[in-house]
């Protein structure tokens, strides 16, 4: 099973990649912590993509896609994209590593909401810096306020995440993503679904789309 996610910041996608992980072993690939991680190993790619995040640019689709190409090689099956792609030149050229692999797209899945919502859910939400997992105290709050569920390290609030720079990132996603919708439409494979409804009722929507509800040993 390959699935894309596509919708705006505070939308709930990296929560709903981890439960197709959890729930049917799909291999959740955020490109924030690809970047990040071939950052800290210092690959070649890595070293290339640093001087753009250090000086607050997008690192080049060239740059991004190979990071994906290089992921791609060392999985033997199903995967669930979160981050990616982020405009069509991204999901064209994801289109041709799968096609070469003869791995068809199966879903790309749609998080919808309303724009106050999301600027409140992005307002909400405080990061684990240690891996990368995120919480939010309207929607997904830790055990302990301010403390990982996992590792008990202390959460932090990303500085893209602050009230003021979060209208700014959903404009970014108007004039950058938003054509991925028309492009995946005429495949026929995007599935919309209700952002703003809970946890486990999103789950079970993308689980019903991907045709993957009554997988045998599946955890819930």
């Amino acid at each position: 099973m390959r699935v894309v996610f596509l919708g705006p910041p505070g939308a709930g996608k990296g929560t709903q990649a981890r439960i197709l992980h959890e729930r049917f072993g799909l291999e959740q690939i955020s490109t924030g912590d690809l970047l990040r991680r071939n950052c800290v190993e210092q690959t070649e790619l890595g070293r290339q993509a640093e001087g753009y995040m250090a000086r607050g640019e997008l690192v080049p689709d060239g740059l991004v896609i190979a990071m994906i190409e290089r992921e791609l090689r060392r999985l033997p099956t199903g995967f669930v994209m979160d981050g990616f792609p982020r405009n069509v030149v991204q999901a064209e050229a994801l289109d041709a590593l799968l096609a070469r692999r003869g791995w068809p797209l199966d879903a790309a899945i749609l998080f919808t909401a309303d724009r106050p919502t999301l600027i409140a859910r992005l307002a909400s939400r405080w990061t684990n810096p240690r891996n990368g997992r995120t919480y939010n105290v309207l929607t997904n709050p830790p055990k302990v306020a301010g403390i990982d569920d996992d590792d008990a390290g202390e959460l932090v609030q990303r500085d893209d995440d602050r009230a003021e720079t979060v209208a700014t990132r959903l404009d970014v996603y108007d004039a950058q993503t938003r054509p991925l919708i028309e492009y995946y439409r005429k495949t026929g494979k995007l599935v919309d679904v209700n952002a703003l409804a809970s946890v486990e009722a999103v789950a079970e929507r993308i689980a019903a789309a991907i045709g993957t509800t009554h997988v045998p040993g599946a955890r819930w």
